[in-house]
């Protein structure tokens, strides 16, 4: 097992719009000049192609999906993100990470589009909850090596399967999400031997606190999974 390691312990503001890019941004982040009289505006739960498909009390895990040719309605951000990059409209986009605390304390309004040829389509978690007071106190057990982002709301690791291959046991001490973001076939198993099955690129399994799970390549090729926490308080 692989895991790629790179510590980031500042939300990553330019690299996520650079990613954003690829969906042809409509105005700046904070600036809503290019927004018409009559153009609605949502919170970002609230937009429909940001689709609410997990809550825990104050973490929401969000599937956005815009179609070519398609584009959001104006949108707010009030919480601190994480985003698992699926694909742009251009083609896959290797499931890269990238987070936004700024948003806590700053919202801001935009709206965006896709130009195609595919589908552009994030796995997103945001974070209502207060920012964790230390930077690594509640890392999960289990997991070796360093986190590829860690901040006060997010932590995430990266990990590459040999067929057949599993991780050991690990166990978070915060909600996690696995999501698969290449090809493949992936078993996310749990301690009550409930499996979740991952079939594609943008599959995902959702894991409670403090319940172990190992993570298993079931095809016959690599597979790149990433794992990524919510952090709150125990």
């Amino acid at each position: 097992m692989r895991i790629r390691t790179q510590i980031m312990q500042r939300s990553t503001v330019l690299s996520t719009l650079l990613l954003l890019a690829a969906a042809a941004p409509l105005g700046l982040p904070g600036d809503v000049s290019a927004q018409g009289p009559g153009d609605r505006v949502v919170q970002i739960l609230d937009e429909p192609r940001h689709r609410t498909m997990h809550v825990d009390g104050d973490i929401r895990l969000i599937d956005v999906q815009i179609n070519p040719g398609d584009q959001t309605l104006y949108h707010t951000h009030d919480a601190a993100i994480m985003y698992t990059f699926i694909s742009s409209g251009e083609g896959p986009s290797g499931g890269r990470i990238s987070s936004n605390t700024d948003y806590v304390t700053e919202n801001f309004t935009h709206q965006v589009s896709n130009e195609g040829p595919g589908l552009f389509r994030i796995i997103a978690l945001t974070n209502y909850g207060p920012a964790m007071g230390a930077l690594d106190s509640d890392r999960p057990e289990g997991l070796a090596g360093e986190p590829e982002l860690e901040n006060l709301w997010f932590r995430s690791y990266r990990l590459t399967l040999a067929p057949g291959e599993s991780t050991p046991p690990q166990t978070h001490h915060n909600p996690s999400v696995v999501v698969q973001v290449t090809d493949g076939l992936t078993h996310v198993t749990r301690a009550d031997g409930i499996t979740a099955e991952l079939t594609a690129m943008g599959s995902w399994a959702w894991r409670e606190p403090h319940a172990a799970y190992q993570v298993v390549n079931k095809g016959d090729t690599p597979v790149d999974v990433v794992i990524n926490e919510a952090r709150r308080a125990m």
